[in-house]
Formats: structure tokens, sequence, C-alpha cells
């Protein structure tokens, strides 16, 4: 049975696609992190879209969920891993795609052992295949360049307005895992390392998302809520998007507020528990 893609899924993988490859080609060594964020975000509205999450630039044993805070003063190194991640949608479709870079070229393996894992899962998934399996491909592979998969990371399905849609694609074998079925899509999403394989919470928060809460507040931080919601919906958000004369509010004590009543949730940074790439 073929199914016929969406065409503003297609869309929106073909503006990532096009995101994806200027911004890594904008990540050179003293380029301000912040800069290269906003410069990317900007081009998914040009070309036609709408930033389905911040983009995110994670440099060496930073594995996930680091955006540009306002006051950013961090810049691309001169050796190092730097990930590269865009999310685009288009009326609520989704495309996330990501590109791992070795700033000086001395680290190689890791960016080969990721996009092997990835060519074979993409070749590996058809209809009724378990996700596990694509876990265990994932594994495979990685450990073949000597690395390790992170285990607490993973890929997952998308559906209209909901980046994490419910299936969950591991990079390392699991059993009881459901079924790919016709129609899904997905982002896969290989991390090698050569740590633990383990990633930990930071105590940094830069990315936040609207939570299904709908308890009104009070004062201002309610004003706030309900911008935050009009505005981003469902979808990921950047704490430096915010803070426009128009809230009239602390930014800071309102997240924390809004945090506190679960209006919001935060994604902490992930880093490599004991601190390797």
């Amino acid at each position: 049975m073929n199914v016929k893609p969406n065409p503003a899924q297609v869309k929106a993988g073909k503006i990532a696609a096009r995101v994806l490859r200027e911004t890594c080609d904008q990540a050179k060594p003293g380029a301000l992190v912040h800069t290269i964020c906003r410069i990317a975000e900007k081009k998914t509205i040009k070309y036609g879209g709408s930033p389905a999450f911040p983009c995110n630039i994670c440099i060496d044993q930073i594995a996930a969920h680091y955006t540009s805070p306002k006051d950013g003063r961090v810049r691309i190194p001169d050796s190092g891993l730097v990930k590269v991640d865009i999310g685009v949608h288009v009326d609520g479709y989704i495309a996330d795609t990501a590109r791992t870079i070795d700033v000086d070229g001395t680290l190689e393996g890791f960016v080969a052992a990721t996009d092997d894992a990835l060519d074979e899962a993409i070749n590996l998934l058809k209809p009724g295949l378990h996700l596990g399996d694509v876990g265990k491909m994932i594994e495979k592979t990685i450990k073949a360049y000597g690395l390790r998969p992170i285990k607490n990371l993973s890929g997952h399905s998308l559906k209209r307005y909901k980046l994490h849609a419910g299936k969950t694609v591991p990079n390392v074998k699991r059993r009881g895992t459901e079924k790919v079925e016709i129609g899904d899509c997905y982002a896969i999403e290989p991390f090698a390392t050569n740590g633990t394989g383990t990633v930990i919470d930071s105590d940094y928060v830069y990315i936040f998302a609207n939570t299904g809460i709908d308890e009104p507040l009070e004062g201002l931080t309610e004003k706030l809520r309900l911008h935050l919601r009009e505005r981003y919906g469902p979808l990921p958000f950047a704490s430096r998007w915010i803070g426009t004369s128009d809230t009239q509010i602390d930014i800071g004590d309102g997240l924390k507020e809004l945090l506190g009543a679960n209006a919001i949730r935060g994604y902490p940074v992930k880093v490599e528990k004991k601190g390797r790439l």
C-alpha cells in the first residue's frame, strides 16, 4: 500500500534540510552560537516554515537541548564536536534533522559512526518492524567504531504539532517495542560517545514548552501564560524568544512561576555523565 506524503511535511523537510546545510556552513571556529541560532531560525521563516523547536547547537560533552540564551557568549571551538539540530514545521507538520560536525578533522570516527548508524536504520525501516530492531542495528553500527550508543537518548515518532508523538526509536536493542506502521514519520537520532553511554540533566534550561494544564494564574504571569500558549502552542520555545516589551514582566521570574504551576515544562541541557564526548 502506497501512502502519499503530506505536502506540508515534504515542504518542512526541504526547508529543514536547507537550513541545516546552511547552518552547518556557519559553524566555524570563533562563530558566536547565539548568532548562528538566530540566523537559522530567521532562515526557517524566510523559506516558508516556522521553527518546530529552537535551533540546538551542542558542543562536545553537551549532547542535547542546548540553545543559546539571550546573552549567550559561547563560540564554536577550534576543535571538537558540534551537533546542529534543526526543527521546522509547516502548518504543524514537523521535520526534525541534525548533523554532527568534526571541527578540525580529528574526530571523524564519531561522525562516521552516527552517519552510518542513521543510514543503516533508515534502510532497515519497513512496516511491521519492531523499533527495538532499529535500536539493535544502531547499537551494532556504533560499537563497530569502538564507541558506545547513548542509551537514554532516542529518536521518536512525529505527528502534527507533536514533536514526540508516542513511539520511541531506541539507540540500543530493546524488547517489547512498538512496530513501524504505514504512514509513520520518525526522527531517528543516533548518538555516539566515548563515555559511559548515558547522559544526565545539567542545571541549565533554555528551552521550554507549554503543558496541557489550563488553570488561570494571576496578573502578569497569567498574561505571559496566555501569550506563550497563543504564540507557540504545544511546540518548544526558547527563553530568548520571549521578553519583548509587550509582556511587561520579568521573564526569568515569570518562567519560574509558570514552571512552579506546571503551566510549562523545561528541557534541561543534557550532558555526558562523565563529561566525555
